[in-house]
């Protein structure tokens, strides 16, 4: 089987098993045809003459071109992940990735909105038709902690009012049950009474009653930001992140930050205990007679 051959094969398997999000597997794509071209340039018919040496040769002139550790962690990670597909399916009898490392990585810390920017950024009304559209979607983003793929693919029937919970598909179409709290539910059904609330019809619309995209609440959020005057990068992504923080600053409940946000892995999650402590340093800082630093 040919390297590009090998490669085909995995990305249909990688499809079929995990139900990867277009997203991811565009990145896994990209980065396995740079192992690739690679293999190409280097005269490798089959992934059996691909030594760690030469790959770690590849990870090294990578990183002299200047692309970013972290990126190229998670090339070493497409690697790995087809390596290990090729050993199964008996199309490879050793691992080149076998101690090979990538350069390190300086874990960078989310950027969050404190509570009372949270409250400003979603109580914004700039009027016009789109506004009980704009605070229910804000709403459940902060309430719920949704990712954008989750809140965009919301139905009506995906939703429970009355008992104040959502059901969402997330990574690897796995089902989750969220709590949503007063201020979302009384926002969303504020949309409800305008009508079109059936139970298939999309939560939010965009153009012509089809789900809003995702570019459209990213460029929406940035535009109510700005008319609030908020100062930070606003993004979708940012309300989760400002969603979790809050959650384990209140609750120091890791593994239920986990459950709610759907991390397979809580070491995903264990980036807002850094944030936690942040937090509490700060409050240390300024509290402590015997922290606080001279001005």
């Amino acid at each position: 089987m040919s390297p590009r051959e090998a490669l085909e094969a995995f990305l249909r398997h990688y499809a079929a098993e995990r139900a990867p999000s277009a997203h991811t597997l565009s990145a896994y794509r990209r980065d396995l045809e740079k192992l690739v071209r690679f293999m190409e340039a280097e005269g490798l018919a089959s992934f059996d003459g691909l030594a760690p040496d030469r790959l770690r040769g590849m990870i090294a002139r990578e990183h002299r071109g200047g692309l970013a550790p972290n990126s190229i962690q998670r090339l070493l990670s497409a690697c790995r992940s087809l390596f290990r597909y090729l050993t199964r399916e008996g199309h490879l009898a050793h691992d080149p990735a076998a101690g090979v490392r990538g350069p390190k990585v300086r874990r960078k810390l989310p950027e969050v909105l404190d509570a009372d920017e949270a409250k400003e950024l979603v109580e914004t009304d700039v009027g016009g038709s789109l506004a009980p559209r704009d605070r229910a979607m804000l709403e459940l983003f902060y309430s719920s902690g949704l990712r954008l793929s989750e809140l965009v693919g919301l139905r009506w029937g995906d939703l429970d009012l009355a008992d104040g919970q959502v059901r969402v598909l997330g990574k690897g179409n796995k089902m989750r049950i969220l709590p949503v709290g007063r201020f979302a539910v009384e926002a969303l059904r504020a949309l409800a009474a305008l009508g079109g609330a059936n139970l298939e019809a999309p939560v939010f619309k965009g153009r012509g009653g089809a789900p809003i995209s995702p570019r459209a609440v990213q460029v929406r959020m940035k535009h109510l930001a700005l008319a609030q005057g908020i100062a930070k990068r606003i993004h979708p992504h940012l309300l989760r992140h400002t969603f979790a923080s809050h959650m384990l600053e209140s609750s120091g409940d890791l593994r239920a930050v986990q459950e709610l946000l759907g991390h397979a892995d809580i070491a995903t999650t264990q980036i807002y205990t850094h944030l936690d402590f942040q937090h509490l340093a700060k409050v240390y800082d300024g509290a402590h007679p015997r922290a606080r630093r001279k001005t």
